[in-house]
């Protein structure tokens, strides 16, 4: 069985416009919505064996909460910064793990999750899960099918 959590990035801080986008920090809600999030990921039976994020703060941030429920280490891959869907499908494929959470930003993680849900999601607001699974035990297979089931929940 092939498992893919897709969480977008807790909400960040606008506060400072002198900051790099990549250098932007969670705000006190994203704080909040990490943590709690992750425990509901955990709650749902979801045990993942990677996770994969962006290197952008916002994106780490959120990452090392779900890493800290999930009592796993967080992987970085710089190329989840801004990636398009295709490259996030890519990246959790490339770890050849059964259950890979992944944390990155929109506009990617919102078509991909459309995609993998027959359009029936149709954004994935700041500290959302969209959870994928199926049935294939190959990533090959299941990167070229529909998922058997999906899930979806927001902070909100």
């Amino acid at each position: 069985m092939i498992r893919l959590a897709l969480v977008r990035h807790a909400k960040s801080d606008w506060g400072d416009p002198s900051l790099d986008d990549h250098d932007r920090p969670l705000n006190d809600r994203g704080m909040q919505d990490a943590p709690r999030m992750a425990a509901r990921l955990r709650a749902s039976g979801f045990a993942a064996d990677v996770i994969l994020s962006s290197t952008a703060l916002r994106a780490r941030t959120t990452a090392e909460a779900f890493g800290a429920e999930l009592e796993i280490p967080v992987s970085l891959d710089p190329e989840l910064y801004g990636a398009p869907a295709g490259s996030i499908l890519g990246a959790a494929a490339a770890t050849g793990a059964g259950a890979v959470v992944v944390v990155a930003h929109d506009p990617g993680m919102s078509v991909l999750a459309a995609r993998l849900s027959d359009g029936d999601i149709a954004h994935m607001p700041t500290c959302a899960v969209a959870t994928f699974t199926w049935s294939a035990d190959d990533w090959d297979v299941a990167t070229g099918i529909d998922p058997d089931d999906w899930t979806f929940a927001t902070p909100h």
